[in-house]
């Protein structure tokens, strides 16, 4: 049988019965790129978390991080998803560090369907151009217990969970895609 949907004047779709697609991992797991190809594959609207807030606190992910710290960023990151609850029929990528508070991993499963791209550390870390634009990161060891301590986190969040391991971000879109398609959520 099919989700109901409706197409919007401007040709995106809007799933009646379908709440938004979040998506969680890592720092470089691709969820940014991810959510963009699924975007104008299903001709969905897409969010990205770390834009938002960088755009609501006038800065970029760096110098928000410097100028107001990271308590600051995550108050208004959580301002961010409580907005969605206005919104429907979103592709959410969310930062790396979103699911670092119980709030914010009850709102993630309230606001809709979380999709985990799992892969290593070492996956994460070569697909980062680079670790400028991700001031939480630190050195390689922070960055890896980071990357130990949020994991079970995002696996407790998740609804479907997508490797991104020896793929593209491309291959991974067309993974979720499939996945998500065969659900009926796209």
């Amino acid at each position: 049988m099919g989700t109901p949907a409706r197409a919007l004047g401007d040709g995106l779709v809007i799933h009646e019965d379908c709440d938004h697609l979040l998506f969680v991992g890592f720092s470089g797991s691709g969820k940014s790129t991810v959510v963009r190809n699924l975007g104008r594959m299903f001709r969905r609207r897409t969010v990205d978390l770390d834009r938002v807030v960088e755009r609501r606190l006038h800065g970029t992910l760096p110098g928000v991080w410097i100028e107001y710290g990271e308590q600051a960023f995550r108050a208004e990151e959580h301002k961010a998803l409580l907005g969605l609850k206005q919104e429907k029929s979103l592709l959410v990528a969310c930062g790396g560090g979103t699911v670092a508070t119980r709030e914010n991993r009850e709102l993630l499963r309230e606001l809709g369907h979380v999709v985990f791209l799992d892969g290593t550390f070492e996956d994460s870390l070569a697909q980062m151009r680079s670790t400028h634009r991700r001031p939480d990161l630190g050195d390689r060891a922070h960055a890896a217990r980071l990357y130990e301590e949020r994991r079970p986190l995002y696996m407790s969040v998740a609804d479907y969970t997508v490797s991104i391991t020896g793929k593209t971000f491309e291959q991974v879109a067309c993974d979720c895609g499939a996945l998500l398609w065969e659900e009926g959520l796209l």
